[in-house]
């Protein structure tokens, strides 16, 4: 079977017409925030105490193991607080309660630059300093994907976003036209690429003719790709566009990719001199009274927002800090709005009776990554490590296909996730 044909990939049901064309609301000013201490795996180390005082821009933290990343302020107020706090990766970690003061008092920690006139060097120095990060999900620092931006022939700026129920980057571009010009050339400068693309998926008539006004005169296209899952992972969206494959890196397909959303963040400290410190995050599902897009201050505990949406439909419900099928279900609504949030998926709990496998094997013929899930399942399981190993359970994205597709109605994604943690903690 070739590699993402057939059933490999599928048209899900998107329910992104209950947040698409609604009014987003504005939710940039709390009282209290939680700021995530850490990117990715990685911790990041407390530069204020406890009793300071801090403006929006205030350096509050950094990463500085392989990656550096420095973590800004986005409000002005006092730290009360270092205290864990479950994460959206199920993990307890760090995060600096701040509470707001709502004067909202700025320290600009970098002056705004004109990317078309700094060298390379200075703009790659700017994007590490303002602290840019990727917000399509992994949090990379951006800056890493252009240290050494060697025979890319075409730049990829991601508005596919495939997840159902998720609009927040397409309300994000359709907002901020301007500023998602400014981030994507400035980008496009970066990765040396003669040419550069975004992709958006075929349905977005609307978004598609202000992209190509937007654009025109530029050597940046819109480019389309079909209404299937999961057309917004990077390999698979490197084949739409390119019809080239890769082992790990897509600069190994001549390709740097970047999220809209991390481009206009960019756009917004190269113009404003300010760093990260909200963003759009679509709130919907069954599950939330009314569903929309909301903007948000990063470290804005779910609950809060949800409320701010209507609250619960029913007392029991299923939350997921991120789309339905890559998403993680959260025990409780405590956990924040970390910069790689996109979504916070509320869905009312069905309980689905699981049989045993019934060995169909529709579950490797639909995983996009081609392994062999229900084998990996059945290793981890029985914790055989080096079956685990031979059946390559690091290159599986968590795209939720397998669980999907499973008519024995088998988490089988989650068993995969086990997988990866257990192959780490062995490391």
């Amino acid at each position: 079977m070739s590699f993402l044909t057939g059933p490999m990939h599928h048209h899900l049901e998107g329910h992104k017409e209950l947040t698409s064309h609604k009014d987003i609301l504005n939710m940039t000013d709390p009282d209290v925030i939680w700021v995530p201490l850490m990117n990715g795996n990685a911790p990041c180390t407390p530069l204020v105490s406890v009793g300071d005082k801090v403006n929006i821009g205030t350096k509050i933290a950094e990463r500085n193991d392989h990656f550096y990343l420095p973590v800004y302020s986005p409000v002005s107020g006092t730290v009360v607080a270092i205290e864990k706090r479950m994460s959206t990766t199920l993990k307890n970690v760090d995060h600096m309660k701040i509470e707001n003061d709502h004067q909202n008092t700025v320290d600009k920690p970098f002056n705004p630059i004109d990317y078309e006139s700094v060298s390379n060097e200075e703009l790659l120095e700017f994007v590490k300093n303002a602290g840019m990060l990727g917000l399509g999900g992994a949090g990379f620092p951006t800056y890493a994907k252009f240290t050494n931006p060697t025979n890319v022939d075409l730049f990829i700026i991601n508005g596919v976003e495939c997840e159902p129920y998720l609009t927040a980057d397409y309300k994000n571009m359709m907002e901020n036209l301007s500023l998602l010009k400014t981030g994507t050339l400035a980008l496009l400068k970066l990765s040396q690429a003669k040419k550069g693309c975004i992709a958006v998926k075929e349905d977005k008539k609307d978004l598609i003719a202000k992209l190509q006004e937007t654009f025109n005169g530029t050597n940046v296209e819109v480019r389309t790709v079909p209404d299937i899952y999961p057309a917004g992972w990077e390999r698979t969206l490197v084949l739409l566009l390119t019809g080239r494959r890769y082992d790990r890196l897509p600069i190994e397909a001549g390709c740097i990719l970047n999220n809209a959303s991390t481009a206009i963040a960019l756009a917004d400290a190269l113009v404003n001199g300010m760093p990260l410190r909200q963003k759009y995050v679509t709130v919907s599902g069954d599950g939330v009274k009314e569903p929309k897009n909301v903007i948000v201050t990063i470290g804005t505990p779910a609950h809060d927002v949800i409320e701010a949406c209507g609250g619960y439909t029913s007392e029991e419900v299923k939350v997921i800090a991120g789309g339905p099928m890559m998403g993680n279900s959260i025990p409780n609504d405590l956990f924040v709005v970390g910069a790689p949030v996109n979504g916070l998926t509320v869905l009312n709990y069905k309980p689905e009776k699981e049989v045993k496998c019934l060995r169909c094997g529709k579950c490797t013929e639909t995983c996009p990554s081609g392994l062999e899930p229900v084998r990996i399942n059945n290793a981890e399981k029985i914790k055989d490590i080096d079956t685990l190993v031979k059946l390559d359970v690091n290159a599986c994205i968590e795209c939720g296909m397998c669980s999907y597709i499973c008519p024995s109605k088998i988490d089988v994604t989650e068993g995969v996730r086990r997988a990866k943690r257990y192959m780490a903690l062995k490391k």
